[in-house]
């Protein structure tokens, strides 16, 4: 089957169209641990907050809608379990599951796995769906990674808000805007070399 044939294909996500193998699916899941741990270390202190803004978000969005639901999760669940058994890769190099913000890290598990489903539906291949598609992704971090930071840091849901949520909208913003025009441009891509 040619390359556009299965891009038309429903239910096909961009890593759909490498080779079927448990070696591919091994090297996609390493690979988006390992991509979502490089973005971690492209991170900003947001001043006041125990949460830094960084680019693990918007690599684990790409890796959930770029791989699908199981194979983003997996990749997910592998940057996390390696952080908490001490690989340096959780945001400024630390690791372990002790921080206020790892909640974050076990939304975007979820989000990597929502965005995926999402994807397999083809809400990765138009601009305005791709937006929705993270727009959903970031609620679900934010979701559990809220509360969580209220709870590991002692505040209240209010406060927690304003120092985990808030200060982020605008970079989210930001971080869908971009991938509004990757991932239907990859799509345009692939459909032209098939």
């Amino acid at each position: 089957m040619s390359t556009a044939a299965s891009a038309a294909r429903p239910g096909t996500v961009l890593a759909d169209l490498l080779p079927a193998s448990r070696v591919r699916d091994v090297a996609l899941v390493l690979g988006g641990a390992a991509l979502t741990g490089v973005a971690a270390q492209l991170s900003v202190p947001v001043p006041g907050s125990p949460v830094p803004v960084t680019g693990q978000t918007f690599a684990a969005l790409l890796v959930g809608t770029a791989l699908g639901a199981r194979r983003g999760f997996a990749a997910l669940a592998v940057y996390a379990v390696a952080g908490v058994a001490g690989m340096p890769w959780f945001a400024d190099g630390s690791s372990g599951a002790s921080m206020p913000s790892f909640g974050y890290i076990i939304g975007m598990m979820l989000a990597a796995a929502a965005v995926g489903a999402l994807a397999r539906r083809g809400a990765d291949r138009a601009v305005w769906r791709m937006a929705g598609v993270m727009v959903a992704g970031s609620a679900i971090t934010y979701a559990v990674g809220v509360p969580y930071l209220a709870a590991s840091a002692h505040l209240p849901l209010g406060a927690a808000v304003s120092l985990g949520l808030t200060p982020y909208l605008l970079g989210d913003a930001l971080k869908a805007a971009l991938a509004m025009g990757v991932l239907p441009a990859a799509w345009k891509l692939v459909g032209r070399r098939g």
